[in-house]
């Protein structure tokens, strides 16, 4: 019996189809099949949430007396740029009695083909038919396999509820509180939007405390002590370790603050007798670096190139739309499936062809080497960054060639051996001091040849002389260095990025992290880049050079907001219970009663405090409209908002 299939993406739908039976017409929007099975395809959410007034038309004008506002039924609406393919995948569940739901393997994924099929009115006898196909390798083998597993679309129900517990959250909380920060601005002078969202605002949070302790810092002074110990022409450096009984004299970090301590230790050790007590060598492997995933690509992107998030994005969908010479580019997975290590040889060779700057490292690599890149159980709804075999054409643009050779690159490491290093720690006494020296020497390049050579320099430091317990040798004097503590360095986009991915050390509560740290931090890979502009162009972040800093805006909103809305702590419980909703531990309506409870009493308080004077003497917000970024699956859509609009998620 003739199946009708639905992926979330074109890239997944014409995959599927390449597994199903030849020959095939291709169709707009859909591939039909030999056996009479149709492959189509959504393009990311084709439906969205409505605005407020299309729930009630008083909700144009934003005012404090409407606030919360909390939808009773929930309304969705077609994506304008995606209602022609919405329309077509309407036509054909109509058509079709057996519908397979082919999204990604997610949470998210489940819930954007659901949706659909709901609103395309589907009876519930046709829904308990459902077939679920997951496929997170678009091999034709590994689909193939897929296609011969699918299961019951109903087993993956609690999944999908997690997600639209997620979205309507988002929403709520999203379009109500940036509503009312803004009107609390309007009442305080400023006429721009203060937008809120559970994750753009812990994100100005970081950045508005990072700028605080910078502009609070206090430098002092400390002092290093070093021992410089002549050995067969060369100089041993050994650096003092302060006892216990110098505490008094040191800084909570353990630093030296007392110069006349550290002249007088230098002085008691000048010419004096160091004794070996304790001599350690090593050879150390370090592996070579797992491939991409979006936000790791990011980061070196904006090291390297100085490219911000939404460029790299932007420029890897032009890799893989346009070009097809990378996999799916908005993937959290930094790992490959094995079915993709049979697909090496050819891999290789499309860079060796494409990539001229890469050529000896194509000769050099050993397709055969298969480390812990491979491994099926860490690939979730994607896989890692990757080239395709596909070459690269003459006509890239520099900064397409720029992230293409990346992570040409990165995918080349794989095939190479170990980094290798021999690592030494002499520790002396010397007139009763601990001295210790250490030594770091790169005595195999292995994958770090294909680094740049300043990279490869940075690897290595001095070697350190084999000595062995008991031997002796004599100190020529105690060097000291002046030193002065510096504050913490302001946010690049690289180090923000950083810190969305590492989230987990900056909550309150410590029980939180272990639960980021799972989640994967501050939003997805596919949002991360668009969170950034979002507050960029909102005016509450600004860029100044490669660093990020809050504006006066950003600041006045921080301080007017509670602290649960400024930290990532939130987030957090909200992740532990869609997870648990995920695998049926949790209910979805306790949760959102839980968040429309939570978000009363703040909007009361709001209703209720006078005006924050932190919202107060704002400078004017910038004159421009913002572009806002949807997941659209292959594509990327834009869609311009009116300044007057608030993000409802994020």
């Amino acid at each position: 019996m003739a199946r009708l299939f639905i992926a979330e993406k074109p890239s997944l739908g014409r995959a599927i189809a390449a597994g199903l039976s030849k020959p095939q017409k291709n169709h707009k929007g859909y591939i039909e099949t030999a056996n009479g099975d149709v492959v189509t395809w959504c393009i990311g959410h084709l439906l969205e949430q409505v605005e407020p007034d299309a729930y009630d038309s008083q909700y144009k004008q934003w005012k404090l007396a409407h606030l919360p506002i909390i939808p009773q039924q929930w309304k969705l609406r077609p994506r304008k740029s995606a209602a022609g393919q919405l329309a077509i995948v309407k036509k054909l569940i109509k058509q079709f009695d057996h519908l397979v739901h082919a999204g990604d393997p997610d949470r998210e994924g489940q819930l954007l083909v659901d949706e659909v099929i709901d609103y395309a009115g589907v009876s519930a006898a046709k829904k308990a038919r459902i077939q679920r196909l997951l496929v997170s390798d678009l091999n034709v083998s590994a689909v193939k396999k897929a296609l011969n597993k699918m299961g019951d679309n109903h087993a993956f129900v609690p999944l999908s509820v997690s997600a639209l517990a997620r979205s309507r959250a988002d929403w709520l909380y999203g379009m109500n509180l940036s509503r009312a920060y803004t009107l609390l601005g309007q009442q305080a002078g400023y006429q721009g939007v203060l937008s809120v969202g559970r994750v753009q605002t812990p994100v100005l949070g970081l950045v508005v405390r990072r700028d605080q302790e910078i502009e609070d810092f206090v430098p002092h002074p400390f002092y290093q002590l070093d021992a410089l110990l002549p050995y067969q022409g060369e100089m041993i450096r050994a650096r003092w370790q302060p006892s216990d009984a110098c505490a008094q004299w040191q800084d909570p970090q353990g630093r030296v603050i007392s110069r006349a301590l550290a002249e007088n230790v230098a002085n008691r050790i000048a010419g004096q007798p160091a004794k070996v007590t304790e001599a350690e060598r090593q050879t150390r492997k370090q592996a070579a670096p797992l491939p991409y995933n979006l936000s790791a690509l990011q980061i070196d992107a904006s090291k390297r190139f100085g490219f911000s998030a939404k460029k790299a994005l932007d420029i890897c969908q032009q890799l893989y739309e346009r070009h097809k010479l990378i996999t799916y580019p908005r993937s959290d997975c930094r790992y490959l499936p094995k079915g993709h290590f049979a697909e090496a040889g050819k891999v290789v060779q499309a860079i060796r062809q494409g990539c001229q700057p890469l050529i000896d490292a194509c000769d050099q690599a050993d397709t055969s080497r298969k480390n812990k890149a491979w491994n099926d159980a860490k690939v979730g709804a994607h896989h890692a960054i990757i080239p395709t075999a596909k070459a690269a054409p003459a006509g890239l643009s520099s900064d397409e060639a720029k992230l293409y050779q990346l992570i040409a690159r990165q995918y080349l490491m794989q095939f190479f051996p170990p980094a290798e290093y021999a690592e030494g720690k002499l520790v002396f006494d010397i007139a009763g001091g601990c001295f210790i020296a250490k030594g770091k020497v790169l005595t195999v390049a292995g994958w770090r040849s294909l680094l740049p050579n300043t990279q490869v320099a940075e690897a290595s430091a001095s070697p350190l002389p084999h000595l062995q317990p008991g031997e002796q040798l004599v100190c020529e004097r105690g060097e000291i260095k002046d030193c002065m503590t510096e504050p913490p360095a302001a946010f690049t986009e690289s180090s923000l990025l950083q810190a969305m991915t590492g989230i987990g050390r900056y909550v309150q509560d410590k029980k939180l992290k272990d639960i980021l740290r799972e989640t994967d931090g501050l939003g997805t890979e596919a949002t991360r880049a668009g969170i950034i502009e979002l507050l960029l162009k909102r005016g509450l972040l600004l860029r100044q050079g490669k660093t990020l800093h809050a504006t006066p805006s950003g600041k006045g909103l921080i301080a007017a907001l509670p602290d649960s809305a400024t930290y990532p702590d939130m987030t957090a419980q909200w992740e532990r219970q869609l997870q648990d909703m995920a695998e049926k531990k949790c209910a979805y309506q306790p949760f959102m009663h839980a968040l429309t409870e939570q978000l009363q009493g703040l909007i009361e308080t709001v209703k209720t405090a006078p005006p924050p004077t932190s919202l107060k003497n704002l400078p004017p917000p910038p004159k421009r409209q913002f572009t806002r970024k949807r997941r659209t699956g292959d594509k990327t859509t834009r869609r311009k908002r009116a300044p007057k609009r608030q993000a409802s998620s994020g």
